[in-house]
């Protein structure tokens, strides 16, 4: 017996009701803590409501996950338009990817803290924003701003500091009271540490 307080729903807002409550239960539990029955009580609705769209709680966590890769690559994208040369480009993606990170951080624990192949961070929901940081160090290398190494493992390491600032500022252990602070060293960083080659190492 459900009970009557229940909200009445239409069955093609259902899911975006889950995906709201989902993101709001993530910021205020994490991903560990995170289940069905309890984003079905904050939508509203009865336990079983989720099973309409999500056949478990991994495939609603991978929707969250699927809404920030693909909001994480468009800013990223629009980013890289803003400047010219591929470098600077780099810089500006990254700056991109940590401005999200600070923007949605429930979005960005989905996409990186749930249970995944590994090999899906770089080649599921997040290929096409990995694709881009690739595509800009082929870029580098072919007009002499990086060593003709290996492109896929250069991205690699300077996707890597770039999701390192961002996981740090968002658990709060950079020293850095403000968003705006966490940009500007994050701009310093992409400035002083990209890695070119590997004589950086």
């Amino acid at each position: 017996m459900f009970k009557k307080d229940l909200k009445p729903y239409h069955h093609q807002d259902l899911r975006e009701s889950l995906l709201q409550a989902a993101v709001q239960l993530i910021g205020e539990v994490g991903v560990a803590s995170f289940t069905l029955r309890e984003v079905a009580r904050r939508a509203g609705v009865s336990h079983n409501a989720p099973y309409r769209h999500f056949q478990d709680r991994e495939e609603l966590l991978g929707a969250v996950a699927e809404q920030g890769f693909r909001e994480l690559t468009e800013a990223m994208t629009i980013a890289s338009t803003l400047v010219t040369g591929p470098l600077e480009q780099m810089r500006a993606t990254g700056l991109a990817y940590v401005h999200f990170a600070l923007r949605r951080p429930q979005h960005f624990s989905a996409m990186f803290e749930a249970p995944v192949d590994p090999c899906e961070q770089t080649k599921g929901p997040g290929g096409e924003a990995f694709g881009l940081l690739v595509r800009l160090v082929e870029a580098c290398q072919q007009v002499g701003l990086m060593d003709h190494g290996d492109a896929y493992q250069l991205a690699l390491v300077n996707w890597s500091m770039v999701h390192g600032i961002a996981k740090l500022a968002i658990a709060k252990r950079l020293p850095y009271e403000t968003p705006e602070a966490v940009l500007k060293f994050a701009q310093y960083a992409g400035e002083k540490c990209l890695v070119t080659g590997a004589e950086q190492f």
